[in-house]
């Protein structure tokens, strides 16, 4: 009796584009071989990053992919975010790390767990004109988070702040940094509290911008808090019991593919 062979059919790509991505994928891809391209040699031995290609983000959306349209962004998914950071990097990573950092996150971070009135202060700006930064790092606190010693104490509306951060990418461009510190050092992880830190506070200044051997035109700075006042109502999420969570997004981030990979210096 004969056998008949079963004819399967082939295998289906992990991921498959739709026709939204390949077009948003070929703008970013068209964009950064003409306007990025042309500076990243300037831009990488000046150690400095062009602000009009900044500006540029921004007209492009690429600053608030996921953002909401209420909000002035693309209300865009996670899957564009990768797409943009991944053309941009295939260019210059200094350009992907600025982009990847916005999206994934800063305003990822706002989109989860920011109130109504802060969603409202600080998305339409993190999608218009303001860069962002995530403040996480410090000299005995990189991949250990939990062992940050930045410290915040609550004097009547305001937490007042002290402490140094390391290795901060975007603190140059930044005007709103996601800032880790702990209410409570006795508690451990459970003290640990993320604050929404506007460039302007009193006492809150960028340090040092280190001079990198790669990835040079991506700022990567100290930050010197000194009795910085943060508002209460600048919590991001619920003190102590945030950012416990916020590192499974972190860990998404720095697995992010092409040239982004290795571009985390710290945050």
């Amino acid at each position: 009796m004969a056998q008949t062979t079963l004819q399967l059919p082939p295998p289906l790509p992990l991921t498959t584009f739709t026709e939204d991505e390949i077009l948003f994928r070929d703008n970013i891809r068209q964009f950064a071989d003409e306007k990025v391209r042309p500076l990243v040699r300037e831009m990488d031995e000046k150690g400095v990053f062009d602000k009009n290609l900044i500006h540029e983000f921004f007209q492009l959306g690429l600053m608030g992919i996921e953002i909401p349209e209420q909000y002035g962004g693309g209300g865009a998914k996670f899957f564009e975010a990768i797409l943009a950071v991944e053309e941009l990097s295939r260019v210059d990573a200094s350009a992907g790390v600025i982009v990847d950092v916005q999206n994934t996150l800063v305003n990822n971070a706002l989109l989860r767990w920011a109130t109504a009135d802060q969603k409202k202060r600080y998305l339409p700006r993190m999608a218009a004109d303001m860069c962002g930064a995530y403040a996480l790092s410090e000299a005995g606190s990189g991949s250990d988070a939990f062992a940050l010693q930045t410290k915040a104490e609550l004097k009547g509306n305001d937490y007042v702040l002290n402490g140094r951060k390391l290795w901060i990418t975007n603190a140059k461009e930044a005007g709103l940094f996601v800032l880790f510190a702990t209410v409570d050092p006795a508690a451990g992880y459970k003290g640990i509290t993320a604050f929404l830190m506007e460039k302007e506070f009193p006492g809150f200044s960028v340090g040092k911008k280190e001079d990198k051997l790669g990835i040079r035109a991506s700022s990567t700075c100290e930050l010197v808090l000194e009795d910085c006042r943060v508002p209460k109502n600048n919590v991001l999420g619920e003190a102590g019991k945030h950012p416990v969570r916020q590192r499974s997004r972190h860990d998404q981030a720095v697995l992010f593919p092409s040239g982004g990979a290795g571009n985390f210096v710290g945050h």
